[in-house]
């Protein structure tokens, strides 16, 4: 048993003072220090610097390890003009991506307090490195693949990488999931077999959904920008599927998309009514010319994730955050720092359907603790100072044991 003492505790309920955590891998209680140690007198008592918050680790929900070697390969400033840049270096990317970078990339995030993100993968690569990282890995096998006449063994490799996360040990920390690429790139035929992939295995399920103007030309006309790409690379002419039709392929099971920039209001009520979420990552649609997500108009749950470093330059939670409060400059920005916490935390957590995310009873014993540089003079602005002060947390803990 051991016993964290902070000067303020994230709660469901807001900042509370004046309380303490009890825990083992899972939070045993919450009450004041002196209580506490009455009643675990063997515990070991952690008290942490002066003007530390203690909160649940933070999740990033949607992460791509496998082109972390990019720094300066892929061309940044429009959705098309950075695609073409990704296949004509991602041999060479992908090859300078070894386990030690995608390693380094996993003690990165949680230096800025990640104990848990969901890594979407296309090739499996990265799963030896997901064993390894103490943070828990939402695995997702990602599906990829619009020509029928490989649509077998497309899928064939798919259920390989499925079957493989699914047989990680336990004390890996990883739950094998499925993740469709996106519309554009899916035949209709294997995303329904990978959904009921999904369903029948209780999986968690997620999809690129809308991520540029390029994207909804081509769905719904077969024209813009994606035409020219699809001619020189695929020989064809013709989507594969609609907006419409894409949807209502996953109409039986809470599926969280990522980006949604260029979704209308109809197509947002509609993902909203069948229980889906969002995933928001407001640094990768800026570089990529994407445009702005409309958070204040949402009507259901979203993170806010980092996206890879092929649409990013870092992995940091914290920078992704701030990138997030200048980008959404109409909400107030107190409201909004509270908003974004939440996501990053319970919200993500509900999403990826994990027993984290919240400090209180019963929940696993994840923490991430925030230092700030001065005692901070009003309570309602303790989310603010976090997001704009934190470059790196002060501990780490996952399941009860401190990782930093």
């Amino acid at each position: 048993m051991k016993i964290i003492n902070t000067d303020f505790i994230y709660t469901p309920n807001g900042f509370v003072q004046n309380k303490a955590v009890a825990f083992t891998g899972t939070i045993q209680d919450i009450d004041t220090l002196e209580t506490l140690k009455k009643k675990y007198p063997d515990a070991k008592v952690i008290q942490t610097e002066a003007n530390s918050i203690l909160y649940p680790g933070f999740i990033n929900t949607h992460v791509h390890l496998e082109f972390s070697a990019n720094k300066t390969s892929l061309q940044y400033g429009s959705f098309m003009p950075w695609l073409d840049s990704v296949i004509k270096h991602r041999d060479d990317l992908m090859g300078a991506c070894d386990n030690n970078m995608m390693q380094k990339e996993c003690e990165e995030m949680m230096r800025s307090g990640i104990t848990t993100f969901g890594a979407i993968s296309s090739f499996g690569n990265e799963l030896e490195v997901c064993e390894k990282t103490p943070q828990r890995v939402v695995f997702f096998n990602e599906l990829i693949g619009s020509n029928a006449m490989y649509a077998d063994m497309l899928y064939g490799d798919f259920m390989e990488r499925v079957k493989a996360s699914q047989s990680c040990k336990k004390s890996s920390r990883i739950t094998p999931a499925v993740a469709i690429h996106s519309p554009y790139s899916v035949h209709p035929i294997i995303l329904q077999k990978a959904v009921n992939v999904a369903k029948q295995n209780d999986l968690p399920l997620s999809a690129h959904f809308l991520e540029s103007q390029a994207e909804r030309e081509w769905l719904e006309s077969g024209s813009g920008d994606f035409e020219a790409f699809f001619e020189k690379y695929f020989n064809t002419s013709t989507p594969v599927t609609n907006i419409e039709e894409f949807m209502h392929a996953f109409d039986t099971y809470p599926t969280h998309f990522t980006h949604c920039v260029q979704a209308t209001k109809e197509e947002l009520n509609y993902l909203a009514d069948k229980g889906h979420s969002i995933a928001h990552c407001p640094r990768s649609n800026r570089y990529l010319g994407c445009g702005r997500l409309k958070i204040e108009e949402l009507n259901l749950p979203f993170s806010v994730a980092t996206d890879g470093l092929s649409s990013n330059d870092s992995l940091s939670i914290f920078d992704e955050l701030r990138a997030s409060l200048m980008l959404h400059n109409d909400i107030p920005i107190q409201e909004l720092s509270s908003q974004l916490l939440q996501t990053v935390t319970a919200d993500a957590a509900d999403i990826l359907r994990l027993n984290c995310g919240k400090i209180e009873a019963g929940k696993l014993a994840d923490f991430a603790v925030v230092t700030l540089p001065e005692a901070p003079k009003r309570e309602e602005e303790l989310a603010l100072w976090t997001i704009l002060h934190t470059k790196a947390v002060s501990q780490v803990y996952i399941q009860g044991e401190q990782y930093v």
